[in-house]
């Protein structure tokens, strides 16, 4: 099985992992399941972080990816096609558009969302598999 981090997630995987739940703590402890962040985190946090929303512990957001890397994760890119198809998830319980990038990433690579997040689990009806 192969995960991907939600934005709050990775925030907390290389800040501060006393705010992940003990099922993702075990999980990312364990290197052998593959642990993805999206490139659509990268820009969330990004934009985030320059309009004053998001204190990265005086860390910039370049130094994200690096940080990823060195705690072992894999990157996946937003591909054309995802973008192109992003109007086929059809429910609309979750507004934010990062959000719901992230969630039709996960459902179509087949990969368990790790997000804290309540309102995603809505998205389990159409194919999401969630982990907090």
């Amino acid at each position: 099985m192969s995960y991907l981090l939600d934005s709050h997630a990775f925030i907390w995987a290389i800040l501060d992992r006393k705010k992940l739940s003990t099922n993702v703590y075990r999980l990312l402890e364990d290197a052998s399941h593959p642990v993805f962040v999206s490139a659509v985190s990268f820009w969330e946090l990004s934009l985030k972080h320059r309009l004053g929303k998001l204190d990265l512990t005086g860390i910039s957001p370049e130094e994200l990816p690096i940080l990823a890397q060195e705690s072992g994760f894999e990157f996946i890119p937003l591909k054309p096609s995802e973008a192109a198809g992003y109007h086929l998830l059809k429910a609309d319980w979750h507004r934010d558009p990062f959000d719901r990038m992230l969630i039709w990433q996960a459902i179509t690579h087949d990969l368990t969302l790790l997000s804290k997040d309540k309102t995603i689990s809505q998205y389990q009806s159409v194919g999401l598999k969630q982990l907090w």
